[in-house]
């Protein structure tokens, strides 16, 4: 991507150069939907989403300014150099933790809306803390308006399992209902796991919670919250006829990684999965050996059918 006609509203890397190709410097590019003859991006850093053409130039870069209040992290270009959370200096100077901005942004099938969804909870000012209900905390779902350019202020909560878990990935299968990757953020491999001590022969943190679920914006409560219909257990796919090509080839198919962080949706009943390898950190299938980028074909049919 490259900035040439300098719609950035921010100096960057290669702020003094011809082409002004963008770096990882600049941005966090971590979802994308295709908007008519544009590409939409959400980012991390700001948040931010960006609008280039399909030369990757940027045509403009959209604020998280949600019912007049901007949504910032402490890498926005309007902050200094910050620490990672807000109360480590005393004073609430921002509300998105950094590295969870837009993780994951969903599109309307009519592709006039895009749901960009927080990779974590914000920071809760008046209480000192990110964001809960009870002793979960909960990520937000907003709405932008793809003729405007800009949010509508219309929120949805997705309530997270468990302290910790972030969002990873968010996509539509209609007007209504969409599908999350909910995982946690510390565990990867299977098999074998340690016996309760660290050792490098055997997984020390073995995968505990990745999933996808399927919500419902349209019955979301009174506070907002959706509604999570059902979930496939990513560490226990059925696999009846043997089909994995990577890992066991089991009747359960594990996806054993710290990252399952893509999700596309193939047709009415089929989705494919990706993950981040991290390279070269993330060992999930084999020890000690870099993960390959997997792209992994689920039938999703009693998930859609799912009430």
């Amino acid at each position: 991507m490259s900035d040439p006609n300098k719609r950035v509203p921010f100096h960057i890397q290669n702020e003094n150069t011809q082409r002004r190709y963008l770096t990882g410097i600049d941005f966090d590019p971590e979802s994308l939907q295709v908007v008519g003859n544009e590409w939409w991006i959400g980012d991390e850093f700001g948040p931010y989403i960006l609008r280039t053409d399909h030369q990757g130039r940027v045509l403009g870069v959209i604020e998280a300014v949600v019912n007049g209040k901007l949504l910032a992290s402490p890498d926005h270009y309007m902050q200094g150099r910050l620490p990672n959370l807000p109360d480590q200096l005393g004073m609430a100077l921002f509300d998105v933790r950094r590295s969870n901005g837009f993780e994951a942004m969903a599109k309307s099938p009519d592709g006039s809306k895009l749901y960009p969804m927080f990779e974590g909870p914000l920071f809760d000012a008046a209480a000192k803390s990110v964001e809960k209900k009870g002793d979960k905390t909960y990520v937000r779902i907003n709405e932008v308006d793809v003729a405007s350019r800009s949010y509508t202020g219309k929120q949805w909560k997705y309530l997270l399992e468990e302290v910790g878990h972030v969002a990873a990935d968010f996509q539509m299968l209609d007007a209504t209902t969409g599908l999350v990757i909910e995982r946690d953020d510390s565990s990867e491999g299977q098999a074998p796991a340690c016996p309760n001590e660290p050792r490098t022969d055997c997984f020390t943190r073995p995968a505990g919670f990745k999933r996808v679920y399927k919500i419902d914006l349209s019955t979301a409560n009174a506070d907002g919250f959706v509604r999570k219909v059902a979930y496939i257990d990513l560490t226990r796919i059925a696999n009846p006829k043997r089909l994995a090509k990577l890992g066991p080839n089991e009747a359960n198919f594990v996806l054993p990684h710290l990252g399952p962080e893509g999700l596309a949706i193939v047709d009415a009943t089929h989705i494919v999965l990706v993950n981040d390898n991290n390279f070269p950190f993330s060992s999930g299938r084999v020890i000690g050996k870099p993960d390959d980028n997997e792209l992994t074909l689920l039938d999703i049919r009693a998930l859609v059918e799912a009430k």
